[in-house]
């Protein structure tokens, strides 16, 4: 397939191209041509007006929910909702049903993604069934096609074990993903425990479920010297934290989600179930603070954590909603709209996360790969439920007025263009 992709401003921080207005054309699934004006003839001619493209961005954190609730999501609308959202590769977490910790598993995601538009890596569980008990056979899932490994939203609460995981993946140069929640604290929380949980009367979890878990993963993190990463951080004192490791040279690193960006806990005084999510959504300082740590470096990228629920595990009573969001596809115009400049957006979902699983980085030049996200930075954009493309709605960025509008992507030479 040729396409023709015309006066595309090109965002590319580190690269030759960065900041210019050029044509590409693109022949097979590889970037033929680039130069101010072409005029190739071309099966498809893409011509929007502030056209914006970069290099395919990642996310590392989502869940497909397939196999074993594909009424939620399947790979097939999960990938959908990643590329209408700009990605073009999604890291998802093993939490499924059978949970992905046998090399079967990650076989079974790896052949399902061959046939979507982006490109799907799985997360092998680190423990069986991601209970938290016996190490998984990590070593082989790797060598299926594993990225990195996590039992996702079922923490490691075990030291011991999360001392021997790290040790493990040490020999095939892998990462440790947390999402940073002592369990044993604030085990019924509702939201963050502070004023506003008080006035609404639900149990809150503290913001030291969080910090704790933080801390004791930092010190494991250094006396095996692995590689650990925190997804989901959300207070100040965890960024503080993180801060400190990296400046002493432990491996950490940490992402966190568009809406802990965006929202805190105040905007749940209605009882808005879609907001229930985990980790809570912080105050508004801590929410700030998040916005000063992506600004200065010390938050490495942004992870969507995606997590579709169906229509009957949220329109119900606060406690009986299912924690989680819907988020891929609002994931851009989210940052953009909580004050991340653009070309930090760009590097973080690039260039950061690649580095970190140890991935090639694509780069728009002659001769490479297209891996393309079509965008405008700009444009002013109301979210509706017809703008998702996953099978749930559980998002809540729908009605808000957002920057920042994602057209779609360029990859394995297919287009998907649904907002175009």
């Amino acid at each position: 397939m040729k396409v023709l992709i015309r006066k595309a401003i090109i965002i590319s921080p580190s690269f030759p191209n960065h900041g210019k207005q050029k044509d590409l054309f693109i022949e097979n699934g590889f970037i033929q041509k680039i130069d101010d004006s072409i005029s190739s003839e071309a099966d498809q001619i893409i011509d929007i007006p502030n056209l914006h493209i970069s290099a395919g961005w990642m996310d590392c954190f989502a869940n497909f929910c397939d196999p074993g609730e594909e009424y939620k999501e399947t790979i097939t609308s999960g990938a959908n909702a990643a590329a209408a959202g700009g990605f073009t590769d999604v890291m998802l977490v093993p939490n499924t049903t059978p949970v992905v910790h046998n090399k079967s598993q990650v076989d079974y995601l790896v052949q399902k993604g061959k046939t979507t538009p982006v490109n799907i890596h799985p997360i092998g569980a680190i423990t069986n069934n991601a209970d938290g008990k016996e190490l998984s056979e990590m070593y082989d899932m790797h060598g299926a096609g594993a990225i990195a490994f996590s039992d996702g939203y079922r923490p490691l609460q075990s030291s011991g074990i999360l001392q021997k995981a790290l040790e493990y993946v040490l020999a095939i140069d892998g990462a440790i993903i947390q999402l940073p929640d002592d369990t044993s604290i604030g085990r019924y929380g509702q939201m963050n425990e502070g004023i506003i949980s008080t006035q609404l009367g639900l149990p809150g979890k503290p913001a030291i479920a969080e910090e704790l878990l933080v801390s004791r993963d930092i010190e494991l993190a250094r006396y095996t010297g692995s590689r650990i990463h925190f997804t989901g951080v959300s207070t100040q004192k965890s960024i503080e934290l993180i801060a400190a490791a990296k400046k002493k040279g432990i491996k950490v690193s940490c992402s966190v989600t568009p809406y802990h960006l965006y929202f805190c806990d105040e905007d749940l005084q209605q009882y808005d179930t879609e907001l229930k999510v985990n980790p809570p959504l912080r105050t508004l300082r801590e929410r700030d603070h998040l916005r000063k740590a992506v600004a200065d470096g010390t938050v490495d990228f942004i992870a969507s954590h995606h997590s579709p629920q169906d229509y009957d595990h949220k329109v119900c009573e606060f406690e009986k909603a299912a924690f989680g969001m819907e988020t891929l596809e609002t994931v851009f115009s989210a940052a953009i709209t909580s004050g991340v400049p653009i070309e930090n957006f760009v590097s973080m979902q690039t260039q950061n996360i690649r580095k970190l699983f140890n991935m090639a980085i694509p780069e728009i030049k002659e001769g490479d790969a297209a891996v393309i996200t079509l965008f405008d930075p700009t444009s002013e954009k109301t979210y509706s439920k017809i703008d998702l493309q996953s099978k749930c709605s559980n998002n809540a960025f729908i009605g808000k007025r957002l920057y920042g509008k994602v057209f779609g992507i360029i990859n394995k030479d297919r287009i998907f263009l649904p907002q175009s």
